[in-house]
């Protein structure tokens, strides 16, 4: 029996399969490289290029290899372009995720976990904010995300599936080993501009928006280290394999930086002071997301390992290093 993983070129992909292997697996990876990398996946696993939501090849592979568990990364993730492209989001992170549901139900497998996101509550009316809260996403990425909780809800109620939906709060961080990170160029994270600009990558950093109702001025997010949250992935697939029911859950620390705080964080460990500028909010944007941990706490063998702003950007660091030694 063997673990697909959709996305498994991207960024938190990669990370998962260096996760499973690590833990004796052998996933197979599905992604059709369009934002993700070859080089990413790591020998030991086989990757496939291909679309997720290509239903009749993704119910063969998984009858092929045996595929007893899904965990699916691929999709769309950049908020503004969700706003200004809806319709690609729909398509990449709903219609191709029921497509790739269908095929698991078709191959008999057993359990699926997915990546969801803390946009699916919006605007929570409190802070932290935990898995009961209404949701009421406010850009289409969000929306999309929650159609596919619900597509997962109501598969997992007439088929013989289990499942765990993971709402993440701002991933970021690269792998502890430096086998893998953020790689995109121009990726959107917070943290990864960051240390592009104290790296001379870009010529600055872009504060959208200092007058939101929080601290400083500058929204707030909860950052889980990316090797935490597949950690997180790791124990949500021994607990379906132990017979545990379907679980939604939120992947965060439970607490919350601001904008300003992360670019601190960023002059503090690369010791650069890079340009700053102050311009008006993106659409689509929450004031403050913080995680309710206290489900997956409980629910869980899972402990944050890597709980620590500075950390989680030295890694970042280290890692868009490499990428320029790559390059040179």
């Amino acid at each position: 029996m063997s673990v697909l993983v959709t996305g498994g070129a991207g960024y938190i992909g990669s990370h998962m399969v260096h996760e499973l292997i690590d833990r004796g697996e052998t996933p197979l990876v599905v992604d059709n490289l369009s934002t993700g990398f070859r080089w990413a996946v790591p020998p030991e696993a086989r990757l496939v290029v291909a679309n997720a939501g290509d239903e009749e090849r993704m119910a063969a592979l998984m009858v092929s290899h045996r595929i007893e568990a899904v965990i699916h990364f691929a999709g769309s993730v950049v908020v503004p372009d969700s706003v200004r492209d809806p319709l690609s989001y729909y398509l990449n992170n709903t219609v191709n995720s029921r497509a790739l549901l269908a095929a698991a139900v078709r191959g008999g497998v057993k359990h699926f976990i997915f990546s969801s996101t803390a946009a699916v509550y919006g605007i929570p009316g409190a802070s932290p904010v935990y898995e009961d809260a209404p949701l009421a996403p406010i850009s289409p990425y969000g929306t999309s995300k929650m159609m596919t909780e619900t597509m997962l809800r109501d598969a997992a109620a007439a088929h013989d599936l289990r499942y765990v939906a993971l709402r993440y709060f701002n991933v970021a961080g690269a792998d502890p080993k430096g086998r893998t990170g953020q790689s995109t160029p121009d990726a959107t994270h917070l943290i990864k501009v960051a240390v592009q600009a104290a790296l001379g990558e870009r010529d600055g950093l872009d504060i959208f928006g200092t007058d939101y109702d929080t601290p400083d001025g500058t929204c707030v997010r909860d950052y889980i280290h990316v090797a935490d949250l597949v950690r997180a992935h790791s124990s949500a697939l021994a607990h379906l394999r132990a017979g545990g029911a379907s679980l939604t859950l939120n992947c965060g620390y439970g607490r919350g930086y601001s904008v300003r705080d992360v670019v601190a964080s960023v002059k503090r460990v690369s010791a650069v002071d890079f340009p700053v500028r102050k311009i008006g909010r993106r659409p689509g944007d929450p004031p403050e997301l913080v995680a309710g941990t206290r489900r997956i706490l409980e629910t869980l063998d899972w402990r944050p390992a890597l709980d620590d702003l500075d950390t989680i950007v030295a890694h970042a660091l280290d890692w868009e290093r490499k990428l320029q030694a790559r390059a040179a």
